[in-house]
């Protein structure tokens, strides 16, 4: 539900100097959930190997797992099936992982342990705090978002997270050349985030002429059950990849 407080009559994105954290406004919204007995197992014995949290500052990535290898971030990465996907496709590639629901982190964990999956590693935070705090410039090969919460109200699209101040901050933690990619099933966001994207400065769209802003399902983005479902509905989904180029 929303604050009052905090309603006001801003329809467009933010411009680049706005606070990323505005008090009292958030990009998600906390959910009550039952948690099964894996999730929980999850949070209890997986956590402790593969969660990290903000009181860990400052992160050297090649001390975290290891090794230097490419890394690829996920906003809100749900239920993580696809996120726990990818990771088992590419080992050779690090993957972590931002989520706030208890469930969904759970589920992942649980998931990844029993997959022995030692390339991924999960935040259970705010995504701008993490950008902010803990991921070092220029540290991400792929920064991934995928199916955030539209916020369709007007009144509501000072919550959306792409705005051009996250966008600015998501551009300092790519390498050049790595790729900010994100997806929507809601026509009315996609527009959005093609408006800010192309205002913003150090991207370039990886789209050709005859898709453009968009581009089509690449193949590495594994088919969630919740995108398969609404395929057959006939619901559209919409991509974009920018690269960043300064």
């Amino acid at each position: 539900m929303s604050d009052p407080r905090h309603d006001d009559k801003t329809t467009g994105p933010e411009g680049p100097e706005a606070p990323l954290h505005r008090r009292g406004i958030k990009s998600y919204v906390l959910r009550a959930g039952r948690m099964t007995q894996a999730q929980t197992r999850g949070l209890e014995e997986v956590w402790p190997r593969l969660g990290l949290t903000l009181a860990d500052g400052r992160q050297d990535l090649d001390a975290l797992f290891g090794r230097q290898a490419p890394r690829v971030l996920e906003i809100g990465f749900g239920m993580g099936a696809s996120l726990v996907e990818q990771a088992e496709r590419h080992p050779d590639t690090d993957f972590i992982g931002i989520e706030v629901h208890a469930p969904g982190v759970g589920k992942l964990l649980d998931e990844a342990d029993k997959r022995d999956l030692t390339n991924l590693r999960v935040y259970r935070e705010d995504a701008l705090a993490v950008l902010e705090q803990c991921l070092p410039e220029a540290s991400l090969d792929t920064l991934q978002l995928f199916f955030p919460d539209p916020w369709p109200k007007k009144k509501h699209h000072k919550r959306r997270i792409v705005q051009p101040a996250f966008v600015e901050l998501v551009r300092t933690r790519l390498k050049p050349g790595g790729t900010l990619h994100m997806a929507t099933d809601w026509q009315a966001y996609a527009e959005w985030m093609a408006e800010v994207m192309q205002a913003a400065p150090g991207f370039a769209n990886t789209a050709g002429p005859e898709t453009a802003p968009f581009v089509p399902r690449p193949d590495f983005r594994p088919l969630t059950k919740f995108e398969a479902r609404g395929e057959r509905l006939g619901h559209g989904v919409w991509d974009l990849i920018f690269r960043r180029v300064d």
